[in-house]
């Protein structure tokens, strides 16, 4: 009776051994902190940007920063120690001397061979009017002749009750004359008005033009004009700007509104050089700055002589507005006739294609146009006023 009892009482500890061994071997779970408790970690700083290198200053601007001093010592230096003394005589260190000089001074001078060029084909003056509302004037050269047509053109759109007017100086040649500037003027501008002044240093006085008469012209006025807008034609624009309200559109002018002397120097060549400045009675200089636009658009040089070529036969409207192709219509149809068929036969009868060819646009005329549209639109608006 005692052994089986000793054998049950052997195999119930042995039993609780195992499982005591087996509860030491479970790992313990190891408490999670709350956040609270975590320690605090700062966050990892964003890369700063590279800064990016100022741009060297150019070689202009570098000499303008020495000082006289630091001036003579550059060439005493050059001339003593540079490791080609030929170049740094007097005749090199005066040619030097006088190509700096021209490449600051810009439109200011200039040195020109003497001989005789061809005269220029003179640019005839053109006037058109635009969807029957809107009256271009292209000046053409800056002449007595050209101005005389001016006053037939602007005398024309009064009779015709036309109230805007758009004047092309993208094809007027470069040109001195001030006082033909000035009766062009004063065809927009308002009588009594100081419109610009001539201005030489040392003189005791500006020559001075103001306006005599009333203007033959008071609407709305567009301006065309680009970097061949040079000399008086600028001084067209500027005053215009100022004195008739009108806008300026296309691209900065030339910046050569200035009277220019020559000089023949002994050698045959020609120094030319401003010795008078136009001005402004209000507003920034024309020169050498030129006339900025108020609304700048740029148009392909060769796209636009194109354009004047063939404006001078066929007009220049086609630029600026699309001509329709003759459609089939209910007319037609109760006619018994067919637009587009005789618009293809007329052309092949004529010698000309059938296809349309892609006609160039004028860009700069076009938002001249659309700008006039809207102003006019606004201005005529119900209530306006």
């Amino acid at each position: 009776m005692i052994r089986p009892v000793l054998l049950m009482l052997i195999a119930s500890l042995a039993c609780a051994a195992v499982s005591s061994a087996r509860a030491q071997e479970t790992p313990v779970p190891t408490p999670v902190a709350s956040p609270a408790e975590l320690p605090a970690t700062s966050p990892t700083p964003a890369p700063s940007p590279t800064p990016t290198p100022a741009p060297p200053p150019d070689v202009e601007t570098l000499v303008d920063s020495l000082s006289p001093a630091d001036l003579q010592e550059v060439v005493s230096l050059l001339k003593a120690e540079f490791v080609q003394p030929g170049r740094l005589t007097d005749q090199e260190l005066a040619r030097a001397s006088v190509q700096g000089l021209l490449a600051r001074l810009g439109t200011g001078a200039s040195l020109v061979m003497a001989q005789t060029a061809p005269p220029d084909t003179p640019v005839s003056f053109l006037a058109e009017i635009l969807d029957e509302r809107i009256g271009y004037l292209k000046l053409g050269a800056l002449s007595a002749e050209n101005v005389q047509q001016l006053d037939a053109a602007l005398d024309n759109l009064r009779a015709k009750s036309i109230q805007s007017v758009v004047l092309d100086l993208r094809h007027t040649p470069h040109s001195g004359d001030f006082d033909l500037a000035l009766e062009v003027i004063r065809r927009f501008a308002p009588q009594g008005r100081l419109l610009f002044s001539l201005r030489k240093p040392g003189a005791k006085q500006e020559r001075m033009f103001t306006s005599s008469q009333e203007p033959r012209f008071q609407g709305l006025v567009m301006i065309l004009a680009d970097a061949d807008t040079s000399g008086a034609p600028e001084v067209i624009a500027g005053t215009l700007r100022l004195q008739a309200r009108a806008l300026v559109i296309g691209e900065p002018t030339a910046g050569r509104a200035v009277e220019y002397s020559e000089r023949r120097l002994s050698g045959g060549r020609i120094l030319r050089f401003a010795i008078a400045e136009a001005a402004l009675p209000e507003g920034a200089p024309i020169y050498p700055g030129g006339v900025k636009p108020d609304l700048p658009v740029k148009l392909d040089r060769t796209l636009k002589q194109q354009m004047a070529r063939q404006g001078a036969d066929k007009g220049i409207s086609q630029f600026v507005f699309d001509k329709d192709r003759p459609r089939m219509n209910e007319a037609a149809l109760v006619a018994g006739t067919n637009p587009e068929l005789d618009s293809i036969q007329s052309a092949r009868r004529n010698g000309e294609s059938d296809t349309p060819a892609r006609i160039p646009r004028d860009t700069v005329l076009q938002r001249a146009v659309d700008l006039i549209t809207t102003i006019t639109l606004y201005e005529t608006k119900p209530g306006k006023g």
